[in-house]
Parts: structure tokens; C-alpha cells; sequence
């Protein structure tokens, strides 16, 4: 459903004139693909758990309908993709929360993987039925899919977290049992249990509350830990690589895109969809590929790979356009585009959600995903608002040669932070970000804070809602 309603503009774009009733600017072009920033920014605002319960996806899912209804009468085009942004702005983060609760450890990761999978799915479905139908009609087929989704969550059961936080714990026995067999029976007492002590911390804490400038005083120093703050930074600059790497200008752009490289000489649905089959095989490439090779080589084989393919593409053009190219062919341009989304599949799109997964420490795992999500949810913006203009400004060519070195620069800056994360525990990644290892008495107060029930649960449950929202 989210790669449905993020490629769903791409269409609008590609039939936007007079003869098909949708007239409509640069600027509302932008606007129409962006919509669901704010829906992200609410969600991060609000608790987390008010939203992990079918209720809140039930909600969100409605919302998809207003929009594809809105869209499909042709009435008010921007207010459809209002409600659109909202309701799928607030379905990112909820989604891989779900699935956090509702699976089991061992079979966790495969599903996470699975959300990738399904996004580019949708995207390939939308160029498809695009490609065949009119803009209208095609968000009238997507309706199909909110109403799958919604029927699915109506009869999908509370998540066993959200029932032991709402202290319904017979119930969250038999929603656990249910979903994951009587297998991990220890988890689930330990969950309750957990929570129980929780319920009782709360009401000590109600008694003896810290005062505000200690509050103060605890968040600059944990500002000043190199553990807190290096990590932040480095998702910030993996992410604003992400988004510039071509995944969701190409998303919401293919057609322009295509069409501006290659100079209007070849059919362009079919490369669209073409580039869809791509990108859909080389995620499921990467899923196998992705635990056998190094993370920074792959990291930055990719990442290499992007920014070549993205100068090469800027050269060509300008070469073309000024007469100067000794020999030119449709292949050549092709074969760029295929190049650049390899590098994205392969690595640029699923490469910042598994770093994401391994170097916030678990203490500030919460905190750091949410920031990150933040940075995620304004690069998005910038990359989608500024690409209309930028390629009326400086036209494809300049577009594309501003990516790369973006892409440099962010490469660069990730080359001098990220370490080698794949093979090591996460302690021993956070004591590399840390500069150092744990001194003896820290050491033991973090032991003590390890075998205290409340704080495994906290991080059980912090570490199942880190996961990123993946991305385009």
C-alpha cells in the first residue's frame, strides 16, 4: 500500500496537460509528491503506543480511501494527496512497529526484509497499471489495495505489547499464543512481568521525581557523549545519501527523468516498468547478499558505484546537448540508468536500515531512530521539492552532476565514521564510537542495569521500534 501511494504522482505526472483534466505547475508537481511528511512528523510526535493497535491502522487506512476517492472524482487534486501524505506518513513507522511485535526473533529480520520487497512492488504495480491506464482509473485500482489492507487489519488481533501495557494480560497470553505458538512461553511471561514492575516504577517515580534542571543537566551531558551523537550524525548523512542516490527522484520522476537522458527516443513506460523488474530483482539479490559481504564494502562498492553512473549520466547529457559527442547510440544512456539503479538496489536503498539496526547504542536506540526518521522525512522533502526546479534551472545534466557531489561529500563523511559493524556485538561497536572500552565501575553499573527485568524489556521494545521505514 505505501508504494502504491508513493508512486501514485508519477502518474498524475506523466498525463499532466489540458487533454487528460490534470493542469497542473511545477510547484503543485512537487507538492503532490511530499504529501506524507507531515504524517511522518505527527507520528514521531506522537507516543508510539497509542498507534500499535489496528485501531490507529485502521484510521490510517481510511484515509487512504478519502484520498484515492478525491483523486479519482478529480476534484481537488491537492487535497487528495493531503490526505494521502497523512495517512501514509503515519503508516511508515507503524508498519515495521507491528511487525517488531507481532513476530517472532528468529523470523523478525526476514519479515522486515519483506517490507522492502512489498514497496517495490507496489512501485513496479503503479508504472504497470499506469502505463495502461489513466491517472483516475489508476487510483481507483489502488483503492484495492487500502481495502485489502483494511480488512486485514479489522480482523488482525492487538498486538500481545500493547495488551500488556493496557495490563489485559490474559488476553495478550492468548494473542501471543496465538500468533507464535507456546514455543517462546519465557518471553511472554517475561513481558508481563516486566511490564508489572514497570506499572510499579512509574509510581515511585511519581513519588521522588527529578527536577528540571537535572533534567537539563543529564541531556547536555548525554549530548556530549561521542556514542550519542556520532551515530546521529552518521544515519543523518546515510539518509540524505539515500534520497539523493536517484531511489525516489526516479520513483516520482522515472518518465521526466527518462525521457530528459535519452532525449525522447525511446518508449518510455516500458523502461519505466523495465527499471521496476530491475530493481524489484536486485532487492531480492541484495537480501542474500547483504550478510555475506563486509558492510563497508558494500557500503561503499555501491555507494561508488552511484556516484559514477550519476557523473557519467551528467557528462553524456551535456555532450549530447552541446554536439559534442563522437558517437552516440540509445544503448548508452540505457545502459547509465541501468547502472545507477543497480548501485540503488544493491545497496544505496537497503544500506542505511541495516546500519540503522547496528550502530545506535541500545540505551539511545530509541531516541537515535526517531531523530533519524526525522532527517529521513526532511531530506525526502528537499530531494522531491527541488528536483522540478533544479531541472529547469540547470536542466538534467546540472542536476545530476549536484548529486554526485553530494553524494561524495556524504560518502566521504560516512567513509571517516561508519566502522566495520559485520561479525561484532553492539557493545563492542558502541565502545569504538565511544573511543574507548567501558571503565571497570561503569562496566558494572551497566551489568547491574542488563539484569535488571525493566530495562531488557525497555530495550526489547526499543530495539523492535528502531526499525527504518524503508525508503524508496
Amino acid at each position: 500500500m505505501c508504494g502504491t501511494a508513493t508512486l501514485w504522482p508519477t502518474r498524475l505526472l506523466y498525463e499532466n496537460g489540458p487533454a487528460n483534466r490534470c493542469d497542473i505547475c511545477h510547484k503543485d508537481a512537487a507538492h503532490s509528491g511530499r504529501y506524507w511528511i507531515p504524517g511522518a512528523v505527527k507520528q514521531l510526535l506522537h507516543s508510539i503506543k497509542i498507534w500499535c493497535k489496528p485501531n490507529g491502522g485502521v484510521k490510517t487506512i481510511l484515509r487512504q480511501f478519502k484520498n484515492y476517492f478525491i483523486l479519482h472524482i478529480n476534484k481537488e487534486i491537492l487535497i487528495g494527496r493531503i490526505l494521502h501524505g497523512l495517512s501514509y506518513g503515519m503508516l511508515m513507522p507503524l508498519r515495521s512497529v507491528l511487525i517488531g511485535e507481532y513476530t517472532s526473533p528468529k523470523k523478525r529480520g526476514a519479515f522486515l526484509m519483506l517490507v522492502a520487497l512489498a514497496q517495490a512492488f507496489g512501485i513496479f504495480f503503479v508504472h504497470l497499471v499506469g502505463s495502461l491506464m489513466s491517472w483516475q482509473r489508476t487510483a481507483l485500482v489502488c483503492v484495492f489495495f487500502s481495502f485489502a489492507s483494511l480488512l486485514m487489519t479489522i480482523y488482525a488481533p492487538e498486538s500481545p505489547s500493547w495488551l500488556a501495557d493496557k495490563g489485559r494480560y490474559e488476553e495478550c497470553r492468548e494473542v501471543f499464543r496465538w500468533l507464535r505458538g507456546n514455543e517462546e512461553s519465557e518471553e511472554l511471561e517475561e513481558m508481563i512481568q516486566a511490564r508489572i514492575l514497570i506499572e510499579k516504577e512509574k509510581i515511585k517515580r511519581t513519588n521522588s521525581s527529578i527536577n528540571f534542571g537535572q533534567r537539563i543537566k543529564l541531556l547536555l551531558e548525554t549530548l556530549k557523549k561521542r556514542e550519542f551523537y556520532i551515530p546521529i550524525i552518521l544515519m543523518m548523512h546515510a539518509y540524505f545519501m539515500l534520497q539523493f542516490a536517484g531511489g525516489t527522484t526516479m520513483a516520482s520522476y522515472s518518465t521526466k527523468i527518462i525521457d530528459l537522458i535519452v532525449g525522447g527516443r525511446v518508449d518510455v513506460k516500458f523502461w519505466m516498468v523495465f527499471l521496476d523488474c530491475q530493481r524489484l530483482f536486485f532487492n531480492i539479490l541484495a537480501v542474500y547478499i547483504i550478510d555475506k559481504v563486509k558492510r563497508r564494502t558494500m557500503m561503499f562498492g555501491t555507494g561508488g558505484l552511484c556516484v559514477v553512473s550519476h557523473l557519467a549520466i551528467a557528462l553524456y547529457v551535456y555532450a549530447r546537448l552541446n554536439g559534442k559527442l563522437l558517437y552516440d547510440a540509445q544503448w548508452i544512456p540505457l545502459l547509465l540508468i541501468n547502472v545507477q539503479f543497480v548501485s540503488v538496489a544493491m545497496g544505496m536503498v537497503p544500506m542505511p536500515s541495516v546500519i540503522a539496526g547496528e550502530v545506535f547504542p541500545l540505551e539511545y536506540r530509541s531516541i537515535g531512530g526517531s531523530i533519524s526518521l526525522v532527517a529521513l522525512a526532511a531530506t525526502m522533502f528537499i530531494a522531491l521539492k527541488t528536483f522540478p526546479g533544479l531541472t529547469d534551472m540547470v536542466g538534467i545534466e546540472g542536476t545530476y552532476f549536484l548529486y554526485g557531489v553530494i553524494l561524495t561529500y556524504n560518502l566521504v563523511v560516512i567513509w571517516f565514521l561508519l566502522p566495520e559493524t559485520k561479525g561484532r556485538t553492539l557493545q563492542q561497536i558502541e565502545d569504538e564510537f565511544r573511543g574507548r572500552p567501558l571503565e571497570p565501575e561503569e562496566l558494572e553499573a551497566r551489568m547491574s542495569l542488563q539484569s535488571d527485568p525493566v530495562q531488557l524489556y525497555k530495550r526489547k521494545m526499543s530495539a523492535r521500534r528502531c526499525s527504518s521505514p524503508l525508503l524508496h
